[in-house]
């Protein structure tokens, strides 16, 4: 993500979407699209770094980001059918998902080194963003147990990210 688009979504995940006020928080089907929308979006950049780079780190760094986002979208959508709920489309995934396709046509449209650090420096942006909204909007206004734990689990895992993304980047410098 740009920084502009990581600026959007930073300010649409942390405030200033209507339903994050206090007063108005996401549902719990709301939070399972929200983060459903966000590992896809995430497995969808990746594939397209697995396909464009050469460099070695960065397609391992995709591989795992393909590999971890797939398998949590997994334990989601066990969670949903197991309680029988039915995720709910929103604005945020809405947003999210325009953002994206939007990110995803830039670096399309890069190639070699230039890919390399706008997808890599796109991945800390987005985990950071994401690990944000998931501490203090989604895992706060999460209702069920089991939905809060998920999150909490799928947090830990991308604060990891994260910090993977963050060595990558300093390695491509």
């Amino acid at each position: 993500m740009s920084i502009r688009h990581t600026a959007a979504l930073a300010a649409l995940l942390l405030g200033t979407a209507p339903f994050a006020q206090a007063a108005d928080k996401p549902t719990d089907p709301q939070i399972a699209h929200i983060a459903y929308t966000a590992g896809v979006i995430d497995v969808e950049a990746a594939k397209l770094a697995i396909e464009k780079s050469k460099t070695k780190e960065v397609v391992d760094f995709a591989n795992d980001m393909v590999r971890d986002h797939e398998a949590v979208n997994v334990q989601a959508l066990d969670l949903v059918k197991k309680l029988k709920v039915t995720p709910e489309d929103n604005a945020t995934s809405q947003a999210l998902t325009k953002a994206a396709a939007e990110e995803r046509a830039k670096l399309a449209k890069l190639d070699g080194a230039a890919f390399d650090k706008a997808y890599v420096d796109n991945e800390v942006a987005y985990h950071k963003q994401v690990n944000g909204a998931l501490e203090t909007l989604l895992i706060p206004s999460a209702q069920n147990a089991d939905l809060k734990s998920l999150l909490e689990t799928g947090l830990k895992i991308f604060q990891g990210h994260e910090q993977h993304a963050e060595h990558v980047a300093g390695r491509l410098k």
